[in-house]
C-alpha cells in the first residue's frame, strides 16, 4: 500500500509540528501548576491538550503516543477533583511529558513505527497514579493495551 505510506509521509510533518505544540502547552500548563497549585484553568487546558494530542495521534495510528495521552489524561481527569496535585505528582506528570516527546523524536518518519516497548510508558503512569492516590492504576475503560501499529496496519 505505497499510497498509503505516501499519504501518511505527507501528513507526519504536520501532526509533528501539532503535537510539539500540543506539548510544549501541556509542559507550560505544568510549569503554572508548579506555582500555582490546583489551578483548574491550567488543569482544564492540560486536558484539552492531551486530547487534542491523543486524537491527532490517533488518527495517524500512533498508538503508543495516543494511548499515553489518554491515560495521563484520564488518570489527570480523575486527579483534579479528588487529590492536590502536589510537588510530587507534577514530578510525575512531568515525568511523563519528557518521554512523550523523547518518543515523538523517534517516531521514524517513513513508516510511522516507534520502536520502543511500552515498559517505561507503564511505570510512569503508575508512578503518576501512585501520586495521585490511584494505588491500583486502571487504564480509562475505552482504552487498548499499548501496541504499536503502523499507519498502513490500521488503514487495513
Amino acid at each position: 500500500m505505497p499510497n498509503d505510506r505516501n499519504e501518511w509521509a505527507k501528513r507526519f510533518p504536520e501532526f509533528l509540528a501539532e503535537a510539539e505544540i500540543l506539548l510544549a502547552k501541556s509542559e507550560e500548563c505544568l510549569s503554572h501548576l508548579q506555582l500555582i497549585s490546583n489551578d483548574k484553568d491550567a488543569i482544564e487546558c492540560m486536558l484539552s491538550t492531551l486530547l487534542k494530542l491523543a486524537n491527532k495521534a490517533d488518527a495517524l495510528a500512533l498508538v503508543a503516543v495516543s494511548e499515553f495521552s489518554l491515560h495521563i489524561h484520564g488518570l489527570l481527569n480523575h486527579a483534579q477533583n479528588h487529590v492536590d496535585l502536589h510537588a510530587q505528582a507534577l514530578d510525575a506528570l512531568k515525568d511523563c511529558f519528557t518521554l512523550m516527546a523523547w518518543q515523538l523524536e523517534l517516531i521514524d518518519q517513513t513508516t510511522g513505527q516507534l520502536s520502543l516497548d511500552d515498559s517505561e510508558q507503564t511505570s510512569l503512569i503508575e508512578a503518576f497514579a501512585y501520586q495521585v492516590g490511584q494505588n491500583q492504576f486502571q487504564p480509562p475503560v475505552n482504552s487498548k493495551p499499548f501496541r504499536l501499529v503502523s499507519f498502513t496496519e490500521r488503514q487495513a
